[in-house]
């Protein structure tokens, strides 16, 4: 009991002190410029961590799940929901990855904003990012998620827009605060439909009732779709995806965060966590497939011609996201959260990494002015290799361990589907091998020549590095296939959170057969080798950025969709706003008002002339109306 005691304090302390760092570093701290926000703000999430470890760690079969009721929140006639936190595997699984990927986008942040103008707000926001996704993670209801799902979306917005000087970068704030809006009204409507259909809006309780549903039914469709329409907003799918990229204009280490640690992985997590809802939803579990699978390429197609070192990365997250997608359609949840995990060490490597390259290079963002730093940052060089092997499925690299859950998954599920989950993982070596010759081994811009000052980043950005390319290198041997021994401790330690999900579909990850396996394994790594050495001929070359043509301008024109989205929703909404300001604004209310104001004003001008003193003249008047009245009630 004291254990269960000392957990839920534990537990309740998380949401403390990322609140009490956002509150000192935004009011307390003024506008000093020095390293305490970073190291107050740095310090919060260091204990988030340790305290994370302890409730990890705490977990067994005995004791599947902390709940904590912190206070009662709404309580009106029936209905009550609470203030509560659960801390079960799956999410002390995501407080591992919030924390611990998060104290190191923190340190590496100390180094990486020092001297800016506002890095006391920065660090305010990051603090601020932390606590609601927090929020979103350990709520035991999903009105309390909802809140911690717009909390990140207000934190993202604060942090996009961060160099709010910069009129393009409020642009791009704007646009994702609006397009997480369209997807945050379809999570709202699948919440009221929840609640409206099974009474409650506890997680667990809302699980349990499901399960005595019969697969197919009409309102799970519609509340898995309502929920799946909020997931494509928040983790950047078709259509809901062309904010991500534009979400660069921000920091990068904001870019690793929301990429890696925090906003885009809650889709992700809202299906897993929602799983017993899914699963009874065929419909809706074959759309994730399909949007899975479409945004998975198109990203990928889109990333390989890229020019903006960040712009690749970003879109090479839309991929990735697609392929977790693609493996929750495929029913495999664990796949999707191991490759949440993996992914989130290797991508904040990799953006952490291409800040240290633009901090290098005086804010330089664009390849075609790069080449030949391998030599001349040699740390950032080898911790960019080990991130891109690692992304690419190389064994034996995590992302190859994580990749391989997926598909297996997806070759289970049939040939043609193995062989498109195949493909999106080739994208993947193609657009980070192409950065990869690029950036380090391409003949050195004559931007790069005359540039002397390039030099290593220091010491508070590249530790985070070294730890996170160390974790991209050995987190894959947590769960391997039956070929290299089959560990599957992820799998197993996740497997109580899926337990109600995988009873109720067939064919769910239990499958794997070693023909299946050597087929994922063989065929992949040969393709892979073999475009390694195709981009290194081209890309390490003087071809590297020869013309575009026919289809490749497509995919360079990052398929219009912001083109397309402009013309047949931007510019029809301005033309009737202005057509609304001109006719019924300026034209009809404008004029029926002023007139109405003259009217009064010009009969005023007139009656005031009645107002001349003269007492005989008022008991005339009085006199004439009394007639008038009479003659009026004798009439009518």
């Amino acid at each position: 009991m004291e254990n269960i005691q000392t957990l839920q304090v534990l537990s309740a302390l998380l949401f403390v002190f990322p609140l009490i760092g956002f509150l000192i570093t935004g009011l307390l701290m003024g506008q000093k410029k020095g390293n305490e926000s970073g190291i107050i703000a740095s310090t919060m999430v260091l204990l988030n961590f340790v305290i994370s470890v302890i409730l990890f760690t705490g977990l067994n079969p005995g004791l599947p799940k902390v709940e904590t009721l912190l206070f009662n929140w709404i309580k009106v006639a029936d209905i009550s929901i609470p203030f509560s936190i659960t801390v079960d595997n799956l999410s002390a699984l995501m407080l591992l990855i919030v924390n611990g990927v998060g104290l190191l986008i923190h340190i590496y942040s100390i180094g990486y904003m020092k001297g800016d103008d506002g890095v006391n707000r920065f660090f305010s926001y990051f603090n601020l990012f932390i606590f609601f996704m927090l929020v979103l993670v350990l709520s035991s209801n999903y009105l309390m998620l909802f809140i911690g799902w717009e909390g990140v979306g207000l934190s993202s917005y604060l942090l996009i827009g961060f160099w709010y000087k910069d009129h393009a970068n409020n642009d791009a704030a704007k646009k994702a605060f609006i397009m997480n809006r369209i997807g945050d009204l379809g999570f709202l409507v699948g919440m009221f439909m929840i609640f409206t259909h099974f009474g409650t809006l506890t997680i667990s309780e809302v699980a349990t009732q499901a399960s005595s549903i019969h697969a197919g039914d009409r309102a799970l469709l519609l509340i898995t779709l309502c929920l799946f329409i909020g997931a494509t907003g928040k983790s950047a799918q078709i259509p809901l995806f062309t904010w991500l990229p534009d979400a660069m204009a921000g920091p990068t280490p904001v870019s690793a965060l929301i990429h890696a640690a925090t906003m885009v992985t809650a889709g992700i997590y809202l299906v897993a966590r929602s799983s017993v809802l899914f699963v009874l939803s065929p419909v809706t579990m074959q759309i994730i497939l399909v949007i899975g699978v479409l945004t998975a390429i198109v990203g990928g197609l889109i990333a390989i011609y890229q020019n903006d070192i960040k712009k690749v990365l970003a879109y090479s997250t839309v991929s990735q996201l697609g392929f977790m997608f693609m493996a929750l359609g495929l029913g495999s949840f664990s796949g999707a959260m191991f490759h949440l995990t993996t992914h989130a060490f290797f991508k904040a490597l990799l953006f952490l990494a291409a800040g240290s390259v633009i901090h290098a290079l005086s804010d330089e963002q664009d390849i075609r002015k790069m080449g030949g730093l391998k030599k001349k940052i040699p740390l950032t060089f080898a911790v960019f290799l080990i991130g891109t092997i690692a992304i690419s499925g190389i064994p034996p690299f995590a992302g190859f361990f994580s990749k391989e859950m997926i598909l297996t998954a997806a070759y289970e599920h049939g040939m043609a589907m193995g062989l498109i989950a195949t493909f999106i993982s080739l994208l993947t070596t193609i657009y980070m091998f192409r950065l990869l010759f690029v950036v380090f081994y391409k003949q050195e811009s004559a931007e790069v020549s005359a540039n002397h000052h390039i030099h290593e980043s220091p010491k508070v950005m590249t530790w985070p590095l070294v730890v996170l390319a160390t974790l991209s290198a050995i987190a894959g041997f947590i769960q391997m296939p039956a070929l290299f021994g089959e560990v599957r401790l992820f799998d197993n330690y996740l497997s109580p959170v899926f337990t109600s999900a995988k009873s109720l579909i067939e064919n769910a990850e239990e499958h794997f057969s070693i023909g299946t396996e050597w087929l994922i394994l063989i065929v992949p790594l040969a393709l892979i080798g073999l475009l390694v050495w195709i981009c290194y001929q081209r890309f390490a070359g003087d071809k590297a950025f020869a013309p575009v043509k026919g289809i490749q301008q497509l995919f360079a024109g990052k398929f219009y969709v912001d083109e397309i989205y402009d013309f047949l929703f931007v510019r029809p909404t301005l033309r009737t706003s202005l057509l609304t300001r001109e006719t019924i604004d300026q034209q009809i209310i404008n004029r029926v008002i002023n007139n109405i104001g003259f009217i009064t004003v010009a009969a005023g001008k007139k009656l005031r002339l009645v107002q001349t003193g003269n007492i005989g003249f008022y008991l005339i008047v009085m006199v004439l109306s009394i007639v008038a009245v009479l003659f009026y009630n004798l009439i009518f």
